[in-house]
């Protein structure tokens, strides 16, 4: 046979990288745990809703009009951990346990193309949940806070709670080709996520809403805007990528103030938190470009570090 005919019977690149795209596809919808854990993540979108319209019937109090709503909810570290070990977590620690990895990594492609093939679908599968997600979102809080407005940003809280979500799929990527286990996976997932949740506020206590804490994955510092009337809590973390992209749209020109809590002051009854003055401002452009570099810098480094795993570990029939 001539190498001609060779090259004819050989599949092209695309047809090679869809079928592992649609492998991976079948694996997930097989495992079932991303199906669990999207009816989850709508569950709890759902409560969040309905619980000021349950407050509102039982104390006979109308509920606020709030135009913003629909573009503030994105910005959830549980729900973006969710979604991440639901796309993520069977991805190649399961392979590894069940031995399918074997007849997979034996098919005519590279280990590099069977790591985009999974890292594709896994985006594939977050941006569509995302996107079905804030449309749900949107149209239910057109019945329990009115119109919404800058509706035309939303595609901003997908980007940002895609990319929030994408640091959590690096982490399980990396534990997973490491470990191989996928009971470790989870729990190293887990337990970072408590530990950053558990210690951010700890710190903000002590020490402030310090800058170093936007470094790291997690809500990171908090500060406040005020425009008009209105007070705007700002988290410069990671899981506010989205909310913090549309302030920057909405305010470019708009500084953030972060104060340090006085704990010597906190007196009996105290309805407030009192604070010992300014420490720092930051603009909102700032906050937002520094919230997408450091989520993009955690991302490329666990997916570079599960890539390297993958291309190195040693897969025995």
């Amino acid at each position: 046979m001539t190498m001609r005919a060779q090259n004819r019977r050989r599949p092209s690149w695309f047809t090679r990288f869809w079928a592992i795209v649609r492998y991976e596809m079948l694996w997930n919808i097989r495992k079932k745990k991303f199906i669990g854990i999207l009816i989850i993540v709508f569950a709890i979108a759902t409560l969040v809703l309905l619980i000021p319209v349950i407050g509102s019937r039982t104390t006979n109090v109308g509920i606020t009009k709030n135009p913003d709503y629909a573009i503030t909810f994105g910005g959830n570290a549980f729900v973006f951990l969710l979604l991440a070990i639901g796309t993520s977590v069977n991805t190649f620690s399961s392979e590894f346990e069940s031995g399918t990895i074997v007849p997979l990594v034996s098919k005519p492609v590279s280990r590099s193309m069977i790591f985009m093939g999974k890292l594709f679908t896994t985006f594939m599968l977050l941006l569509l949940s995302y996107t079905i997600l804030y449309g749900y979102i949107t149209l239910a809080s057109l019945g329990v806070y009115g119109p919404q407005s800058h509706l035309q940003y939303m595609p901003l809280i997908v980007l940002g709670s895609l990319l929030s979500t994408f640091i959590w799929v690096g982490l399980l990527f990396a534990a997973g080709c490491l470990t191989k286990n996928t009971m470790v996976t989870i729990i190293a997932a887990i337990g970072l996520f408590l530990a950053l949740l558990i210690a951010g506020p700890i710190i903000t206590v002590f020490s402030g809403p310090s800058q170093s804490l936007n470094y790291l994955p997690g809500t990171g510092a908090t500060g406040s805007f005020i425009i008009g009337t209105n007070v705007t809590s700002v988290s410069a973390g990671t899981d506010n990528i989205g909310t913090n992209l549309v302030n920057y749209a909405l305010y470019p020109s708009t500084y953030v103030d972060f104060y340090k809590t006085n704990l010597t002051a906190i007196t009996q009854n105290e309805t407030a938190l009192p604070d010992a003055g300014l420490l720092y401002t930051q603009s909102t452009g700032s906050i937002a470009a520094t919230g997408v570099i450091v989520g993009l810098a955690y991302t490329a480094g666990f997916l570079l570090v599960a890539w390297v795993a993958f291309k190195r570990s040693q897969i025995m029939e």
